[in-house]
């Protein structure tokens, strides 16, 4: 009988990096409709302009590198990337600004790293702060939801405004502050009293108009993908546990200081987005699920102490680049118990 001589592993799994991110993608679909149907088209247009970046400057990279293009650029890495960095955008950025996150994110964030698998911190949360910080006009005009479907600006107009930036004057309240913003500048009136009088809360129940659905389409997404066992739960649990505690202690009912409740938290902003598709990145995360856990309660902490206190309304890009920082830290003191010994050598020095 011949017997294959071949090198272990034999058995290959079901799954590979261009499966799982191809999922990543197919789970933004429901968040990213809600943005459409109550925000416009900016959002699609920000996803497509950021895909085609992307890819592009991801092949320029590997060109560099000298590489091949066509097996990296097949993993969809870029595509998760781009579509996340899209998503964080305000609708209808300028594509300029757009080149520029996606420059930091590829490139200074990614491939002088190494590539996937090496960089330290998320790539498209290094863009959006680098944009944020360089350009806060741009990053703070944030589209005003419309009961219209679609929202209230023409596809192309938006388009328009996308590459000459100057086609959205005509509409009068094109963009708004955030229902994030909204509480986070009261310092007079009753959180009831600002419910009722602000746009951007009008016809919500617990979040602000059309955030409520933004966020329980990343949710549904989010779901989907713990089905698929794309993540674990440990993370994306511990940080909406987290940040849902902390409002509930500082939720000072109704008054002119109250932060807002906890489903006010849990569903305004980035706050499913960054729970299931940016706290859950396997690469800047933690590695054992004891870590996963601290690293995502660390993070639903900080989310809700920058909220309160800091200077931004909206803190998941912040909170993760600070605890991207400190995921080296915490896998080292939460190693799991190893096969053959009786307890973890966490964080212990080797005597010998």
């Amino acid at each position: 009988m011949a017997f294959i001589h071949a090198s272990s592993p034999h058995t290959h799994a079901a799954i590979n990096t261009a499966a799982v991110m191809r999922n990543v993608v197919l789970a933004c679909v429901p968040g990213i409709v809600a943005l459409t149907v109550y925000f416009g088209f900016g959002s699609l247009i920000n996803i497509l302009l950021c895909v085609v970046f992307c890819l592009g400057l991801e092949a320029a990279s590997m060109a560099v590198r000298k590489r091949a293009i066509l097996f990296y650029l097949k993993d969809y890495s870029a595509v998760v990337t781009a579509v996340l960095l899209g998503i964080a955008l305000p609708p209808y950025a300028p594509w300029w600004l757009i080149l520029v996150g996606c420059f930091f994110a590829i490139v200074v964030a990614k491939q002088l790293y190494g590539g996937l698998g090496f960089n330290p911190f998320n790539p498209a949360m290094v863009a959006y702060v680098v944009l944020l910080i360089s350009f806060p006009v741009e990053m703070t005009q944030w589209a005003a939801p419309s009961t219209q479907l679609f929202g209230s600006v023409p596809l192309g107009d938006g388009l328009l405004q996308t590459f000459a930036g100057n086609a959205l004057s005509q509409f009068d309240g094109y963009t708004a502050a955030t229902p994030l913003d909204v509480v986070k500048q009261n310092n007079s009136e009753l959180l009831k009293e600002v419910y009722q009088q602000s746009d951007a809360f009008a016809q919500a129940q617990w979040a602000g108009f059309g955030w409520e659905w933004v966020n329980l389409g990343f949710l549904a997404g989010g779901i989907y993908l713990l089905y698929k066992k794309v993540f674990t739960w440990h993370a994306p649990l511990c940080m909406l546990t987290a940040l849902a505690v902390l409002s509930v202690l500082f939720f000072d009912g109704g008054s002119s200081s109250s932060a807002g409740s906890p489903l006010f938290h849990l569903f305004s902003g980035g706050a499913m987005l960054g729970a299931f598709f940016i706290v859950t990145d396997p690469v800047s995360s933690a590695v054992s699920n004891k870590g996963r856990m601290i690293y995502g309660a660390c993070i639903g902490i900080l989310i809700f102490t920058i909220r309160v206190w800091g200077n931004y309304p909206d803190a998941v890009a912040f909170a993760v680049l600070l605890m991207n920082f400190a995921a080296p830290f915490i896998d080292y003191y939460t190693l799991p118990r190893t096969y053959g010994h009786k307890k973890a050598n966490s964080g212990r020095i080797d005597p010998s």
